[in-house]
């Protein structure tokens, strides 16, 4: 019998390899493989991610598939689909930590009664995204939408 079946758990599988100073390697199943360099601290290469940049951009991601399943389900024609994410690390009890993510989607859908309906569901999904209550910080959204 296969206990997995029923089972919500998913899991999600990337290695970390350490190559030099500050410099290590995000590979994923299937052989895709991303430069990652020391956090924003520490940062000595400009031409790679950090760990925070990844995180900021895995947030926004989050946000922007669950706007996209939401506007489908309320048949709201999505043109286009831009943002810009944020992420405010601070100390806190002496631990840094993200205290905030802004992001700043712009969104362009068909009509003007789809904009009204598009704005209010982008704020949505900032407050009901997958893991959003695994995340700490506030996460804001400032939606321009045409």
């Amino acid at each position: 019998m296969d206990s997995s079946k029923g089972n919500k758990n998913s899991i999600h599988k990337a290695v970390v390899t350490w190559d030099e100073k500050n410099k290590s390697f995000l590979c994923f199943v299937g052989n895709k493989t991303i430069k990652v360099a020391a956090s924003l601290e520490s940062k000595t290469h400009d031409d790679m991610l950090t760990p925070e940049e990844l995180f900021v951009d895995s947030i926004e991601s989050f946000v922007k598939d669950t706007f996209m399943d939401a506007a489908k389900r309320n048949k709201i024609e999505v043109l286009s689909y831009d943002s810009e994410g944020r992420g405010i690390v601070d100390k806190v009890e002496n631990k840094l930590m993200f205290t905030e993510i802004n992001i700043r989607p712009q969104i362009v859908v068909m009509t003007k009664s789809q904009a009204e309906k598009a704005k209010e569901l982008i704020e949505l999904a900032g407050e009901n995204f997958d893991i959003a209550s695994l995340i700490r910080c506030k996460i804001r959204i400032y939606p321009e939408i045409k």
